[in-house]
């Protein structure tokens, strides 16, 4: 483990670094979270910086006991919000732009990805926080997408800088989210309108439930550091990734064509199980976690950066908001959104 400070215009940051973790900050004792929030705000450009080399920085020793001094230092942290777009989980929203990280089952872990990656903007970066430590697992997992870039064999990672990837989605009330939740109405042209001006093919099907089809692409380059890196949700929502139980229940419910999400390399073709298993495998080499204490906050850098979630027990509280949002078209993306198969 190696930890020492790094000079800033205002204190020091006491930053320790150890390997299988994210880079975690040491912050001083405060006595209230105004003092903690007025430390956060003179060391914010100095915890920029260092996310843009880490990825994610972890903030330790503050005293965030509520989703009140979330916000706070929210505020103090990201001076724009970024709204949440085309809804895939369920999340409680507890106001003032402050949510749960997700609201699935504690056992069920959740794989490395780049929050809303499917979008044409999508958040730039991600605050969590946590109110409540659980007893056993519930890691926030992160993963740096440049080195999973770079691990990919090149001869897939061109097919994917090529072709991008595809994206079918189908909204149902009983897997997933049904489409009035994942676009905020019940009006179908409201619906429509907005896959329209988002680049998001849809049709809708018989029983009144509705299929959406957007390609993207798979790399992208951060508009900052201008570093590439592989941005996407290609494995996470692969039918392949899915528990093998789970898998075959929704393809005897669905079939192949119904799965709530189903992923394709950009043209449409489907990637061979060992090639999916490959990238998962680089996602799992890339990740690094940390156990969650109460009160602190991690700064994730959306598209340096993937996260997940590892499966737990006990009670967890963990907040999420969203901000600086960034724009598809500034992030140089290796194939145009489309909402069409490569080549058509």
């Amino acid at each position: 483990m190696t930890t020492y400070a790094e000079p800033t215009t205002a204190t020091a940051l006491d930053i320790v670094r150890e390997p299988g973790k994210p880079v975690v900050v040491r912050t001083p004792a405060f006595g209230s979270m105004t003092e903690a929030a007025a430390w956060l705000d003179g060391q914010r450009d100095a915890v920029r910086a260092e996310l843009h080399r880490s990825g994610a920085v972890l903030l330790r020793g503050l005293p965030v006991t509520d989703a009140a001094d979330f916000a706070r230092a929210r505020d103090s942290l990201i001076r724009e919000r970024a709204g949440y777009k085309e809804k895939a989980t369920p999340r409680t929203d507890f106001g003032e732009g402050v949510f749960s990280s997700t609201d699935l089952p504690a056992v069920q872990p959740i794989r490395l990805h780049n929050e809303n990656s499917y979008t044409l903007d999508f958040p730039g970066v991600l605050l969590f926080g946590c109110v409540t430590a659980p007893a056993e697992g519930g890691a926030t997992t992160v993963g740096d997408m440049r080195e999973a870039l770079r691990l990919l064999p090149p001869e897939l990672a061109e097919r994917f800088a090529r072709a991008g990837w595809l994206l079918v989605r189908n909204y149902s009330e009983l897997a997933g989210l049904p489409w009035y939740k994942t676009f905020a109405t019940e009006d179908k042209s409201v619906a429509e309108a907005y896959c329209r001006e988002n680049t998001v093919g849809y049709e809708w099907l018989d029983d009144d439930s509705m299929r959406t089809t957007q390609r993207r692409s798979a790399i992208v380059t951060h508009p900052v550091t201008g570093e590439k890196v592989w941005f996407n949700h290609f494995a996470f929502w692969n039918s392949r990734t899915l528990d093998e139980d789970v898998r075959e229940v929704l393809l005897e419910t669905y079939g192949e064509d119904g799965l709530p999400f189903s992923t394709y390399l950009g043209d449409g073709t489907p990637l061979t199980d060992a090639e999916v298993d490959l990238v998962n495998e680089v996602y799992d080499r890339v990740t690094v976690r940390e156990t969650w204490q109460r009160g602190d906050l991690m700064l994730v850098d959306n598209v340096l950066c993937a996260h997940g979630r590892e499966a737990y027990a006990g009670d967890r509280k963990i907040l999420v908001a969203m901000g600086e949002p960034v724009s598809l078209a500034d992030c140089s993306p290796e194939t145009a959104p489309s909402t069409a198969r490569h080549g058509e």
